[in-house]
This record gives C-alpha cells, sequence and structure tokens, in this order.
C-alpha cells in the first residue's frame, strides 16, 4: 500500500486491515465490490467488512450519504481498520472529506490497481510506465492527499504557506512526467528496434491475452515445457516467466521463442492482465507495450472456465483488445482450468476453442495444434531448384521449410517439401 511523504516519496507498509465501499447507481455492483475484495487482497489488505448504498447520484462531497459516512465511521472504529477501500474513484475533495470524517486512510480503486502495478513490475520501463500513471492520477488531487498538502491559511490576497507546497508539488510532478515520458520514448525506439529484428527473422508472433489471474503465465510455461526439446535449449528457470494465483501477478511482457516442429518457429508474448475499471492513465500508460499485441499473427484468448461471470472477463478483454486495434487478428479461445471446472458447451468469440488445464497439462498439445493451423496452415508443398551460388538460400529453407528430401543436380540443389507461404512466395522464381 503506498503512502507519500511531504516531498512526494514513496512509503510502503505492509499488514493492512480495511473496509470496502461502494455505491450502486449505475445497475448492480456484486461483481465489481467482489473483484475489489480480490484486488485488496492482492495488495496485502485484509478485507474485515463491506459497506454499499444505493443512491440516484453519488454525493460530490463524500460520495456516500452523511448518514453512510457515520455508519462507515463506527465500521472502522469496531473493526479496528486503518484503511477503507472506496469501489469508484475518488476526487482529491472527496478523500479529504472522508478522511476527516473517518479520521483513517481513505483510497479508491485506482489507488489500489497504480499501488499493485507499483509493486509488480519488474523492468524499468514497466516502473515507469507505473509511476507514469500514478503522478497523472495525483496531480488533480493534491488538495486531498493528507493533512501536509493542504491549505493551511493566509488571508485574502495572500498566499499561505500550504499553497505555495501545493504550487510546488505540482511542478515537481509536471518534471518528473515531462522526465518519465523522455525516458520512455527512449524505451519505446529500442523495443521498436527488437520488433524490427524479430520482423526481420519472418517468424510470426502469437500473443497470450485475458482477464487477470486467468492462467496465461501459466500457459506459457506449460507450452514451454512441451516443447523445450524442439527449442533444443534446456529449460531454465530465467526463461519460464513469473505465474502465481493471484491477480496481477505478472506486469511487464515476455517474448519467448517455441517450436511446434521443423519450420515451424514462432514468438509467444505474454501480456499483462485485464480488469474491469482498469484506471484511462495505466492503460494509456502501458499501450505502447500492450499494442505489441496489435502486431499478433494470432491471439491466445485465455479464460478462466472456473469463473461463473467469465462471460463478464471476456466481453471486458475485447473491449480492450478492440481499442488497440487487434481486433482483426485470428482468435484462439482457451478456456483454462478445466481441472477444476467442467467443458461447457456455451462458447464465446474467436475463430475456434479449445478446453485446457495449465495446471495438468490436459488439452495443452490441442492448443498446440490450434495455434499450428491457424500460424501454418498455409505452408505451401513445392520443389525448389537452387543454384550452387545460392547456398543462403538453401541453409534458411532448409531451416525454416519442412524438407521431405534433397538431391543434388547438375543446375544446383533440389528442395522437395513444405514452405511458409512468404517464403515460398520470396523464391518462387525457382520453383519447378
Amino acid at each position: 500500500m503506498l503512502r507519500f511523504t511531504e516531498n512526494n516519496e514513496i512509503l510502503r507498509e505492509d499488514n493492512y486491515r480495511g473496509i470496502v465501499a461502494g455505491v450502486q447507481w449505475r445497475g448492480d455492483i456484486q461483481r465489481s465490490m467482489d473483484e475489489l475484495e480480490g484486488l485488496c487482497e492482492a495488495d496485502g489488505i485484509q478485507v474485515v467488512g463491506r459497506l454499499e448504498q444505493s443512491l440516484e447520484r453519488p454525493n460530490s462531497a463524500t460520495l456516500i450519504g452523511k448518514g453512510k459516512v457515520e455508519e462507515l465511521r463506527t465500521l472502522c472504529e469496531n473493526m479496528e481498520v486503518d484503511t477503507v477501500v472506496f469501489n469508484e474513484e475518488l476526487s482529491g475533495i472527496q478523500i479529504r472529506n472522508l478522511e476527516e470524517a473517518l479520521c483513517i486512510r481513505v483510497i479508491d480503486r485506482t489507488i489500489l490497481i497504480l499501488d499493485i502495478f507499483a509493486d509488480r513490475a519488474v523492468s524499468k520501463e514497466g516502473k515507469l510506465q507505473v509511476e507514469l500513471a500514478q503522478l497523472k492520477y495525483r496531480m488533480p488531487r493534491l488538495t486531498g492527499f493528507g493533512r501536509s498538502l493542504s491549505r493551511l491559511g493566509g488571508g485574502i490576497g495572500t498566499r499561505g504557506p500550504g499553497e505555495k507546497k501545493l504550487e510546488t508539488d505540482r511542478r515537481h510532478i509536471a518534471r518528473r512526467i515531462d522526465d518519465i515520458k523522455e525516458e520512455l520514448a527512449k524505451a519505446g525506439k529500442s523495443r521498436q528496434t527488437q520488433k524490427t529484428g524479430r520482423t526481420k527473422s519472418g517468424l510470426p508472433v502469437v500473443a497470450l491475452v485475458g482477464y487477470t489471474n486467468s492462467g496465461k503465465s501459466a500457459i506459457m510455461n506449460r507450452l514451454l515445457d512441451m516443447f523445450e526439446e524442439e527449442t533444443s535449449q534446456g529449460l531454465t528457470e530465467n526463461k519460464k516467466v513469473g505465474s502465481e494465483d493471484m491477480l496481477f501477478a505478472t506486469l511487464d511482457t515476455a517474448h519467448r521463442k517455441l517450436s511446434l516442429g521443423k519450420g515451424m518457429d514462432f514468438i509467444l508474448i505474454d501480456t499483462v492482465g485485464f480488469v474491469s475499471g482498469l484506471p484511462h492513465d495505466l492503460v494509456d500508460a502501458f499501450r505502447s507495450t500492450l499494442e505489441e499485441v496489435r502486431d499478433a499473427d494470432v491471439l491466445i484468448h485465455v479464460v478462466d472456465n472456473a469463473r461463473e461471470d467469465k462471460e463478464f472477463q471476456i466481453e471486458v478483454t475485447g473491449n480492450v483488445i478492440r481499442q488497440l486495434g487487434a481486433g482483426g487478428a485470428h482468435t484462439i479461445m482457451a478456456y483454462n482450468k478445466i481441472d477444476i471446472a467442467p467443458e461447457e458447451p456455451v462458447i464465446t468469440g474467436g475463430d475456434e476453442a479449445v478446453f485446457i488445464s495449465a495446471r495438468t497439462g490436459e488439452g495443452v498439445d490441442r492448443l498446440a495444434d490450434a495455434v499450428k493451423r491457424a500460424l501454418f496452415a498455409d505452408m505451401i508443398k513445392a520443389e525448389l531448384l537452387i543454384p550452387y551460388d545460392k547456398g543462403g538460400i538453401v541453409s534458411y529453407l532448409c531451416e525454416n521449410g519442412q524438407i521431405d528430401g534433397m538431391d543434388y543436380r547438375e543446375e544446383g540443389t533440389l528442395l522437395r517439401g513444405s514452405f511458409k507461404e512468404a517464403d515460398y512466395n520470396r523464391y518462387k522464381q525457382y520453383s519447378l
């Protein structure tokens, strides 16, 4: 859980006890409140209470009504909590008013998610992206973040020291935002260079996408386990990606090269998971990273088949994918966790679907076959006669195609086999 000093430095504490609170004014919020409890757990907050209120419109000063504020204060005192987490995004004024009324720390869903991201980000770029989102969120809410940032006084036409402090903070944050944007731009150029290298290699890209904690990283590790022999590299721990049973266990995009057989290599990408109500500033900050999804040839949309609300999670993930401009990619729906949930005939979206268990490995071979069909179904069977002075082409095709036979003739090397459509078109002048 994050706190800030007067100099905008981050302080971290553990072992929090909290209450989650929400306002029901635009439909049922039970699913969202349940998810909020999961987010609290992921951030080290023990949820000991829950408060909800139905309103026609939220209270502009405190979000919830005056009577509910008093009820919440009594609840906090009786349960000895130190944090209240609101499901809705709060303004700086609302944070300040609620903290003064409750006499404990008040945060909202956005702060909570940003805090989780700050704790889980590993790469330098990931940390910068999270910090940028945090600063953008804090800028308009400085008056609500604690007494050290409140306005302390001064008469009409004067400036109290508190107001000067606010202006200093704004200038400091604005400068830091500019610095981070510049650093991210440099990181983006480096990532683009790496992406260009992968493009030149001719390897197709498959991206794992889905709701947070649906099992994307576990599936990636299972595929690495299954195809380690084909990659000709012993599977090491540093090749695996982090995988835990919690929300946002991994944030940084991971790339691994896999092979489903000779001439069937591809790049597999594990991306950050999605969640409902993901802060806009966070989506914007991670957009450059997530845009790798847009360039993928195939998407594996991982669904937690054990969730009753999986249709909702599918919808949330689909919306983000469309926002990123990747809605047209071939999509395989991978319904995960069938070891604890039965297969169901109802299938939503995608070009095809498979039911799997990343934990036991059941069905992962069917997923691999679906990827193989999606990526390599267009392989063309042909005979190519390559001149002897084009030995580099022979080496490339032997490495990237499925060679059934090879003969040495007077005119050159005859290759018989199946080749990727792009490779065949590139060298079709040698076709017999």
